[in-house]
């Protein structure tokens, strides 16, 4: 994930954010877990540490709050995990730059990565993934002046419909809704630039950024996400996992016993609400 898009989000905006979540309705995020699937606790009473690797420029997931100290989403994921596997005093969460956490993973300077890292066929080969606590979908976009004339997708057939050029996007838009006409744009300033000023009708691209823009400054209140979620392993990958060392078994289902854990008891939920100011999954 971090390596597929930046988030501009300054730092400073998130203690506000996460005070408004408190506030907010119940969001229901997409189910990952089976509810009736068991995943057993592996032993990890011989476990002398557990180093959990992360970086400090992902925000909302990884980034250094107002005080100085290590926030976001995964540090508190991490935390939770830790609580939930009884190794709270054994946790420990460090920062390195992104191009350093696989090495520091391999030569053992952590146990595990929580940094948005994209699930691909050679890192699968050389690493091992937790199961998915997150996956990010696809969102539309249109401006409130101009919206179309109904509130699905199939309204924006015929219609521009704005996305980045060879984009994991531009792809899924085509094979999803080939009625609606694609216009490609360079890059997301560009494709965001086009929205505002009325040039296209809507845009489609990565929901957190759409909904971060949408809600944000910038946008100066011109736009509202339209229409999805859409969720597709097949253009957007697998989601957001923790990445361990192929070796680490046990590690691997301790840890998506906790992912389990945590969303049966809305503690996964309750996370992603101190972080997101928009519904990524609803309107």
């Amino acid at each position: 994930m971090h390596g597929l898009f930046a988030l501009c989000l300054l730092a400073a905006a998130m203690k506000p954010l996460s005070l408004a979540a408190e506030e907010r309705s119940p969001v229901d995020l997409p189910i990952l877990f089976d509810t009736r699937e068991r995943i057993a606790r592996p032993d990890l009473s011989g476990l002398v540490r557990l180093r959990f690797l992360t970086t400090v420029d992902f925000p909302p997931f990884n980034f250094i709050d107002q005080t100085g100290k290590l926030a976001g989403f995964h540090v508190d994921l991490v935390r939770e995990i830790c609580r939930e596997l009884a190794l709270t005093e054994k946790c420990q969460i460090q920062a390195v730059t992104f191009p350093e956490l696989e090495k520091a993973l391999t030569d053992g300077n952590g146990e595990a990565v929580a940094a948005g890292i994209a699930v691909s066929t050679p890192l699968r080969e050389r690493f091992a993934f937790s199961r998915p606590f997150m996956r990010l979908p696809a969102r539309f976009a249109v401006g409130k002046k101009t919206p179309p004339p109904g509130e699905t997708a199939a309204s924006l057939a015929g219609r521009k419909v704005g996305v980045v050029a060879a984009s994991a996007h531009e792809a899924m838009l085509k094979a999803f809704f080939p009625k609606i006409e694609a216009q490609p744009f360079p890059d997301r300033a560009a494709l965001l630039a086009a929205l505002k000023d009325g040039k296209v009708d809507a845009v489609f691209g990565d929901g957190m950024q759409l909904a971060f823009w949408t809600s944000g400054a910038d946008a100066s209140g011109c736009c509202r996400l339209f229409d999805g979620p859409y969720l597709s392993e097949k253009f957007l990958g697998e989601g957001m996992t923790i990445m361990l060392r192929k070796e680490d078994t046990a590690l691997t289902g301790a840890i998506d016993h906790a992912l389990l854990a945590l969303s049966r008891s809305g503690r996964l939920q309750e996370i992603y609400l101190r972080y997101f100011p928009v519904n990524l999954y609803g309107g």
